[in-house]
């Protein structure tokens, strides 16, 4: 079997019963199960959720995303093998700390295959909950360029690229296009102030003011976990976005839980603690795969512009990165998950196949 064979390109088509269209993300896809499958596993697993719970597989993939586009490599390689089980294990590593240090839950119910969970139906909060421990990135772009506010919050003159913050920092941004909400542009992942989040708690799809504090709390709870965690293994927690949303207990109780994926090389910067001490960044997260790109192609303000979406689609369309690429960020994804984690990640050679039959065997979904 080839490699191309081995990494898991496309996730929307397996042959899962549903109750609605699959919906496909930039690295995940979801399957709404039909209401009678919903509740059978609820009653079978005993999910500790209500019984008219609307229920999702969700399968991840191995494709590759940055600067909102997906990229693909030459000889047919579609994404980056072991991705999705490293990002997968990471995850479902940091939910289970999360769970025994008393955090909140999170949307995973069931985890059948290292691609799947099963996930209860939320109603997600409209935030990109960001936490930054250190100025990098386009936090660190926009100070150099004079910028001292962000997100409501004032920073001192005299900070050095890619050093420690004085505080950890909240700073938010919109997740999806909002409208009609005073002073925040109706577009995709803008800069917003707690201010902003305080005036319009409602547009943001929180339940109550008093959700907002509860929702910051949770975002640094997690995150301090998560960095010590990595302190730990000589990893640097640098900067990472939280996703939130809404579900109901057994009880028909609303509660805000942990969403998506957490503290992982997709959604964290994540650096070397032995080469930062050293004075070098080495990147043990995608942020070396953006970094690379930024210098792969000529001009790359079309990969930092907005403006020039069109132009950077095609580039991503058009041009396959040497598979050398894609194998050391392979590398990257399964050594700082083998870390994390402390165990040997072993990839399936056909993940499709096996998904089919765990879910058909074992969860009555595939006829």
């Amino acid at each position: 079997m080839s490699l191309a064979d081995q990494i898991l390109a496309v996730n929307n088509d397996l042959p899962i019963r549903t109750g609605a269209a699959v919906h496909s993300g930039k690295v995940r896809s979801v399957y709404w199960l039909t209401e009678d499958d919903s509740r059978r596993l609820i009653e079978e697993k005993n999910y500790d959720v209500a019984l008219d719970t609307p229920l999702a597989i969700m399968v991840i993939s191995d494709r590759i995303s940055a600067f909102d586009c997906i990229w693909h490599g030459e000889g047919g390689m579609k994404g980056v093998p072991g991705k999705g089980a490293a990002l997968n294990a990471i995850s479902n590593h940091w939910f289970k700390l999360f769970k025994k240090q008393g955090l909140a839950d999170s949307h995973i119910l069931d985890i059948p295959h290292p691609f799947v969970w099963i996930v209860q139906k939320a109603k997600p909060v409209m935030i990109e909950a960001i936490c930054r421990q250190y100025i990098t990135g386009s936090m660190w772009r926009s100070y150099a360029k004079g910028e001292r506010e962000f997100c409501g919050i004032e920073l001192n003159d005299g900070l050095e690229k890619d050093s420690k913050l004085p505080t950890l920092l909240q700073t938010p941004s919109t997740k999806g296009i909002l409208q009609g909400i005073p002073g925040v542009p109706a577009v995709d992942d803008v800069n917003i102030t707690r201010k902003n989040i305080e005036d319009n708690f409602a547009a943001f799809n929180f339940k109550s003011p008093e959700d907002i504090a509860l929702y910051e709390k949770l975002l640094t709870e997690g995150f301090d976990v998560i960095s010590d965690a990595l302190a730990n293994i000589d990893q640097i927690f640098v900067d990472t976005k939280f996703e939130f949303g809404y579900v109901k207990d057994r009880n028909g109780n609303d509660k805000l839980i942990y969403m998506d994926e957490v503290g992982t090389p997709d959604s964290s910067r994540i650096w070397d603690g032995e080469q930062y001490r050293a004075g070098k960044i080495v990147e043990n997260s995608k942020e070396g795969f953006r970094q690379l790109l930024l210098s792969h192609f000529p001009d790359p303000d079309i990969l930092l512009n907005k403006d020039r979406m069109t132009e950077r689609e095609a580039l991503a369309r058009d041009n396959e990165l040497p598979a050398e690429v894609l194998m050391s960020l392979s590398a990257t994804y399964l050594a700082i998950a083998e870390k994390v984690i402390g165990e040997k990640i072993v990839l399936s050679q056909n993940p499709k196949q096996e998904i089919i039959d765990i879910l058909r065997d074992k969860y009555q979904l595939i006829d």
